[in-house]
């Protein structure tokens, strides 16, 4: 009798500590993605009476209603679109069962290769601060929604190893 990956059984049920403790690194990356990009990154003081919180969302609506477009697209999708896709991907990885070649597999392969453009991410979040349009005497700090942002990376970056490494386990067990 042939084994389908329709009754094998996911990463998540041959790994079932491990998913769990995945299930829950995905869960904070990805809630730690939402408050990343709505948190204020950053505050711009002019002169001690301007004042101007900026939020990732909050930029990226002002690239928009500015008609900068090349900006927005790229921080819209690096920033925004690209790690929902990540986290998504990946809870779909771990729960749904799957083989080597399936589609799933090599979605797994790209993730963990260019896993290391999600330090682009938060390269997207330097270049923001260095591209708001600063005045002579203008002061920025930088708040929690930097770090937030910049940990729900971190977070999915480890995840995607780690579910990549139970793969190719799994891989080598069937061979």
């Amino acid at each position: 009798m042939k084994i389908t990956s329709a009754n094998k059984p996911s990463l998540f049920i041959n790994n079932l500590k491990q998913g769990i403790f995945i299930d829950l690194l995905l869960l904070a990356a990805l809630v730690s993605l939402v408050v990343g990009i709505t948190a204020p990154l950053m505050t711009l003081e002019k002169l001690y009476f301007f004042e101007n919180r900026i939020s990732l969302i909050g930029a990226v609506t002002q690239l928009f209603e500015k008609k900068e477009w090349i900006l927005f697209v790229v921080i819209g999708l690096f920033s925004l679109c690209l790690p929902f896709i990540k986290i998504t991907s990946l809870m779909a990885i771990l729960h749904i069962p799957h083989q080597g070649n399936s589609f799933l597999d090599k979605l797994l392969r790209w993730i963990e290769h260019w896993g290391k453009w999600s330090m682009l991410d938060v390269f997207v979040v330097a270049l923001l601060l260095v591209s708001v349009k600063l005045g002579a005497l203008a002061k920025v700090t930088v708040h929690y929604g930097v770090y937030v942002f910049a940990g729900s990376v971190i977070l999915t970056m480890i995840v995607s190893f780690w579910i990549d490494r139970l793969a190719r386990k799994r891989d080598n067990a069937n061979e």
